[in-house]
């Protein structure tokens, strides 16, 4: 099955490849965000540590689908390939803390006095869908960059490492469409509107895994770059929403703690045995 996978894969256009990669993790955003129709309330134990891992994920992600790629290929040009790598990856970080600090945005369980970027008279809905789309994007370009690096040719790109990084991703994606759903059908939103709202955060990746693609595609020197930025963009959502929301209960901590590890281990297998 996985290689009629690959083999299907492989016979299309990189950026339609992206483009379906990234309707997957979209899918997996709507299936955690219906958990609604099935109750309104959620063990909170449970969602911390499904954040947990989560971060685990997009942790291993980081470095096993994005940074290592990115190194490697700056040692065919380079003899410091470190240097693209390092910068990429600061400036995708910086990218992201402009965004957050721009964009309008309520992270899961915080009242609306502690609503982050510019002033605005957004309501909580649409603040709680703003915060989880602006961690989706670094997410969809990632499987946008990393298809294009295969169709680029880079020797330590393979198909089946940027599948498996789609596919960590969208196990990823499963909880943090629940992390959306659950606390608005709380608040008494119906089950339709909370199930809209927490799928609707992942529409962005699509968007997001095309335009990474066909920009690494024209701009083929500019990977290295490219892989690492999206792979700091990744990091800094990990360390700035995933992990503290995950933490808030302190009860909870040493679970979702190993959670994180599980979800590291499970996209490092993913990645060393699809690619």
């Amino acid at each position: 099955m996985e290689e009629g996978l690959t083999a299907y894969l492989l016979g299309l256009h990189p950026v339609l490849q992206a483009f379906l990669a990234t309707c997957f993790t979209w899918f997996m955003t709507a299936a955690g965000a219906g958990i609604v129709f099935t109750t309104k309330t959620m063990n909170q134990k449970l969602l911390d540590s499904m954040l947990g891992f989560a971060a685990g994920v997009m942790i291993a992600a980081s470095f096993w689908s994005l940074l290592a790629p990115a190194i490697e290929m700056a040692e065919e040009t380079t003899s410091m390939p470190y240097i693209p790598a390092a910068i990429g990856f600061l400036c995708g970080g910086i990218f992201m803390r402009l965004i957050d600090k721009m964009l309008p945005h309520l992270h899961s369980g915080f009242s609306m006095d502690k609503a982050e970027g510019v002033s605005s008279s957004w309501k909580r809905t649409t603040l709680l869908v703003s915060a989880v789309t602006l961690h989706n994007a670094p997410e969809g370009l990632a499987v946008g960059v990393a298809f294009g690096a295969v169709a680029a040719g880079v020797p330590s790109a393979t198909i089946g490492g940027a599948l498996a990084l789609a596919i960590g991703i969208g196990i990823q994606n499963f909880p943090e469409g629940t992390a959306v759903s659950m606390p608005m059908r709380r608040e008494g939103k119906s089950r339709g509107k909370s199930f809209f709202y927490g799928q609707i955060s992942g529409f962005v990746e699509p968007i997001f895994g095309v335009l990474g693609a066909a920009f690494v595609l024209s701009m083929r020197q500019v990977l290295p770059y490219a892989l690492s930025f999206a792979a700091g963009a990744m990091i800094f959502v990990v360390v700035e929403q995933l992990i503290p929301e995950s933490q808030r209960d302190e009860k909870h901590i040493d679970i979702v703690s190993l959670a994180t590890m599980l979800g590291f281990t499970v996209m490092m297998v993913l990645d060393v045995a699809l690619g």
